[in-house]
């Protein structure tokens, strides 16, 4: 007897249909609970946090790709509607940051490396892909070409981006910037030039993503917006209605990191994570502060522009807490240009590293 292969085929797309419905509606559940807390950044927090618990228990999470790329566009045009000339006009002030930006990233690695082979006796490869902040796709596809330990450095990089998700909101608000969910006061954009920013958006992203640039789709649109906002093209920006499903998508996008891994596999990396985090986040902190005493910047905005969180998360971030989107994004966008030269060079002495130790 032959099967129809239709109905072989639909129990498939059932369950991976009925798979990100609940990650979605977790995501919205946690967002919900953060916002009626009343947490800092709740659609982030409270989205990534419920969904990151679920996929620990054993549920099957997941955010298709396609979802996860309109959600950045849509980020990104976010983001872009706050640029105007002032902010272009402070611009020659960020040499100097992006300066101590990426002295603050070799610290960051060598200290971070030291602590893991010390005190976890990480093997030198593990240990320096575990602790490069950020680029986090770039990473794990340097990891998979190496000897490294790829559960742990997945375990401890995604520890990474959702430790941050949360401590950066409360470390911004504890140091007095307002916390707002999205700005609710500001124009919003006509629908009309709304689904041009997308299609536009799109496109660029399409390109950027074949170029193989971090973060595309959401450079798309931040580029996109921003030069139309700039040029008085498009004035206003993206509806409340909108940008808070893609803060709740992307957070529900760092809770799926999780899927998969034990809690054994969780518990052994949990400590060297957490560790490494806190000194990361203490070293950019420091980095941020240096900085302010020479450039006319808010600490707070620094502190989320110098954070080494993932670049989508920490410029959502910024649009979530009333910071400035462009200095925010622009200094994560060049930690990770500087990260892709700096990585494969410290790669190389890892490799010589290991070499010497056999």
């Amino acid at each position: 007897m032959i099967s129809d292969p239709s109905t072989e085929s639909a129990p498939s797309w059932q369950q991976s249909f009925q798979t990100v419905a609940i990650t979605l509606l977790t995501a919205a559940f946690g967002a919900g609970a953060a916002y009626w807390f009343g947490a800092p950044a709740p659609f982030l927090i409270g989205s990534s946090l419920a969904v990151t618990c679920v996929g620990l228990f054993g549920m099957k999470v997941n955010v298709p790709r396609h979802l996860r790329d309109m959600c950045f566009v849509i980020i990104g045009l976010t983001m872009g509607a706050g640029v105007t000339p002032d902010v272009v006009e402070t611009a020659k002030q960020w040499p100097l940051s992006f300066l101590i930006l990426g002295l603050s990233l070799v610290v960051i690695i060598v200290g971070c490396r030291w602590l893991l082979q010390k005190f976890w006796h990480f093997d030198p490869m593990t240990a320096l892909l575990s602790v490069v902040p950020g680029h986090l796709s770039y990473v794990l596809g340097l990891s998979a070409q190496t000897s490294g330990d790829l559960t742990s450095i997945s375990v401890i990089q995604s520890l990474r981006l959702l430790a941050l998700t949360i401590l950066v909101p409360f470390a911004v608000v504890l140091i007095g910037l307002e916390a707002d969910a999205v700005a609710a006061q500001a124009a919003i954009m006509p629908l009309t030039m709304f689904g041009l920013s997308l299609i536009m958006s799109f496109a660029i992203g399409y390109v950027f993503n074949r170029l193989r640039l971090p973060a595309a789709y959401l450079l798309g649109g931040l580029i996109w917006s921003t030069g139309s906002h700039i040029t008085g093209a498009i004035d206003g920006t993206v509806s409340p209605y909108v940008a808070i499903p893609a803060f709740i998508t992307l957070g529900a996008l760092i809770g799926t990191r999780f899927s998969g891994v034990t809690l054994a596999q969780l518990k052994r990396a949990f400590a060297a994570g957490a560790v490494v985090t806190l000194a990361a986040f203490s070293i950019s902190a420091f980095a941020a502060w240096c900085v302010s005493l020479f450039i006319d910047a808010p600490f707070s905005h620094l502190l989320i522009a110098f954070a080494p969180g993932g670049v989508e998360t920490m410029s959502a971030m910024a649009v979530s807490l009333d910071a400035d989107p462009a200095f925010v994004a622009a200094h994560h966008v060049m930690r990770l240009f500087i990260l892709t030269f700096l990585a494969p060079i410290m790669l190389g002495m890892a490799r010589r590293s290991s070499k010497n130790d056999l």
